[in-house]
C-alpha cells in the first residue's frame, strides 16, 4: 500500500534574486553566452539534467526535463539519460557531451580525461566546444545555487 500524501519542500534557505540580484542577473547573462553558441537545444537541455542528476538538483531536474519536452524531446531518452552508456538512443555527438558534463561536473575526481576531452574535441569545433564547457560549468553553478539555497521544483498535480 502506498501512501499518496506528498511531502512539503524543504524550507528555501535564501533567494538568491532577491538578496543577491546583480549576481543572479549576471549568472542569467552568463548562461544566455554559453548556450548561444549551440544551436541544438535538446543537447543543451540534455547537457543540463545530465549534471543535474549528478548534483542531485531537483529543481533544475524538474526545469530542463520540462524544457527538454518541450523542445521535442522524447520520454524514453529522458528515462534512461543516467544509464546513457547502456543504451542505443544516443548519438556520438551527444555521448561526448554528456561524457564532458560527467568529467567536468565530476572534475574533482576526474580531472577531464584526455580521453573524453578528444572525443568531445572531434564532435564538436572549438567555438561549439568552447560553448559546451561554458554550458556545463553554467549548469553546475546553478546546481550549486539550487541545492545550496534548497530550492525546490512546484508541486504538480496528480
Amino acid at each position: 500500500m502506498t501512501d499518496s500524501t506528498t511531502v512539503p519542500a524543504p524550507v528555501q534557505r535564501i533567494s538568491l534574486p532577491e538578496q543577491a540580484p546583480a549576481f543572479y542577473r549576471a549568472m542569467i547573462a552568463l548562461e544566455q553566452a554559453a548556450k548561444a553558441g549551440l544551436d541544438d537545444p535538446q543537447l543543451v537541455e540534455l547537457v543540463k539534467i545530465r549534471a543535474s542528476q549528478l548534483n542531485g538538483c531537483a529543481f533544475c531536474l524538474d526545469m530542463h526535463a520540462t524544457d527538454a519536452r518541450a523542445h521535442g524531446e522524447q520520454e524514453h531518452r529522458l528515462h534512461t539519460l543516467a544509464a546513457w552508456r547502456e543504451t542505443p538512443y544516443f548519438t556520438a555527438r551527444e555521448r561526448a557531451a554528456l561524457a564532458l558534463t560527467e568529467a567536468v561536473t565530476l572534475v574533482a575526481d576526474t580531472h577531464v580525461p584526455d580521453s573524453v576531452y578528444d572525443e568531445a574535441a572531434k564532435q564538436f569545433d572549438q567555438a561549439e566546444l568552447a560553448h559546451l564547457i561554458g554550458l556545463i560549468i553554467t549548469i553546475n553553478s546553478w546546481n550549486r545555487i539550487g541545492v545550496t539555497s534548497r530550492l525546490s521544483p512546484a508541486p504538480k498535480q496528480a
